[in-house]
């Protein structure tokens, strides 16, 4: 495919997740605006996050509808206008002092949209990557979807930083935690007018010309790839809890256990997020060369090692051992992602793939991606241990291991037995 339109393509994906990941870094910021400001406030804010998350399988299997029956290109655009209007919307919300409780509730109705919107597109554009991308670089190329949406994370990360940092605790509550949403907004924007000019992926094409676009994409996935879903579905649930626990949920803990302010977090946050956009390319070019599965297994198993010794040295540990401990969760989260993008979408053929990877990988994110913030700082307020949120990734990563180890290799070139 015109490199352009893989450029576009991977880049839609830093507007995704700039705003996405930007309400999760001004959780406690969001909670003292929007709610009461008391010790449940931030328990709120996280649990508005879960709840958005939970509508991405509805928005996935809708735009993945559209993806497979109509076009990829199609779908993509429809998700981004979607979006685009969700960012404003947050961007211009009256705040709690000057609506009452009612402006939390529209902050949360607001994240459900976003959610919504969010579910289709990573789908859409990883599918699209994978399809245009040649047989021998699926893995570096599809990883861009993930490395891209590292950038709009550390965007997220660094405004959100520069903002608190800037600003005034008081100039901060009244409007200026407006700016990074406003920013998004225009980003969305221009990145919506620019994905006009996209064309379509060459898999999707051969489907229209060979007549096997299938009728129902839905029930098509649910009939010939119910293991690719469940597959599909334990490489994402580790993807997510490393990503959502191990990485964006990283300045709460540290704010909640006291370790650092809100800006020192931020600061580490940003950080970690460059880490990770170094470690994705390197981890799909590595699945190119010895394929998925090994190396999947070896993110699988340092997930399964490391994150709570890492949690409990970065509790009241200095700067640098928290940010040392930061930046290895953060790597450890971009291979997973990284790798996980294409192999779960090489789980399915053209037909009917982004119905399945709405299946399986969206439903997973939505479970263990949306949730594991809230239910990581639950248990946190209630046992004051730290590791806990570490023990978290290690429960899922010891549960999908028996799965990596047996599941077939999808890299071209490979055994596939």
């Amino acid at each position: 495919m015109p490199r352009a339109s893989m450029v576009i393509a991977a880049f839609s994906t830093v507007v995704e997740w700039y705003d996405f990941t930007l309400y999760l870094y001004l959780a406690t910021v969001l909670s003292r605006v929007f709610f009461a400001g008391d010790g449940t406030s931030v328990l709120v804010t996280l649990g508005g996050f879960a709840v958005a998350y939970l509508m991405r399988p509805i928005g996935a299997l809708l735009f993945g509808h559209i993806g497979d029956r109509l076009g990829r290109r199609r779908s993509m655009l429809m998700s981004m206008t979607l979006m685009s209007g969700a960012m404003l919307a947050t961007a211009l919300l009256p705040t709690r002092a000057e609506l009452g409780p009612a402006a939390g509730a529209l902050l949360l109705a607001i994240r459900c949209v976003m959610g919504f919107s969010v579910g289709g597109e990573y789908t859409g554009v990883v599918a699209y990557l994978l399809e245009g991308a040649s047989a021998g670089r699926r893995g570096l190329v599809t990883s861009l979807a993930a490395g891209a949406s590292e950038v709009g994370a550390l965007l997220a990360a660094g405004l959100a930083a520069l903002t608190a940092g800037l600003l005034s605790e008081e100039a901060l509550l009244a409007w200026g935690w407006r700016l990074p949403f406003l920013f998004g907004a225009a980003l969305a924007g221009s990145v919506l007018v620019a994905r006009v000019r996209l064309g379509e992926t060459p898999e999707f094409e051969r489907q229209v010309a060979t007549g096997s676009v299938p009728r129902n994409p839905l029930v098509h996935a649910l009939r010939h790839h119910r293991g690719g879903i469940l597959r599909g579905f334990a490489i994402s649930a580790l993807g997510s809890i490393t990503y959502y626990v191990g990485i964006t949920y990283v300045p709460v803990f540290l704010t909640s256990v006291g370790a650092m302010d809100e800006a020192s977090s931020l600061i580490l946050a940003t950080v970690a997020a460059l880490a990770v956009i170094l470690v994705t390319p390197v981890a799909g070019a590595l699945s190119d060369r010895f394929g998925r599965k090994p190396v999947l297994i070896g993110f699988a198993a340092a997930s399964a090692l490391l994150p709570a010794v890492l949690f409990n040295a970065m509790a009241g540990a200095s700067f640098a051992t928290a940010m040392a401990g930061a930046v290895i969760l953060a790597a450890v989260a971009g291979g997973v992602s990284a790798v996980g993008a294409v192999a779960t979408a090489e789980q399915f053929p053209g037909e009917g793939r982004l119905s399945g990877l709405a299946l399986g990988a969206t439903t997973a994110t939505a479970l263990f991606g949306g949730v594991s913030p809230y239910v990581a700082q639950l248990l946190l307020a209630r046992t004051g241990w730290a590791p806990v949120p570490g023990v978290l990734i290690i429960m899922v990563a010891l549960s999908v291991l028996p799965v990596l180890l047996t599941m077939p290799e999808t890299a071209p070139g490979r055994d596939a037995g």
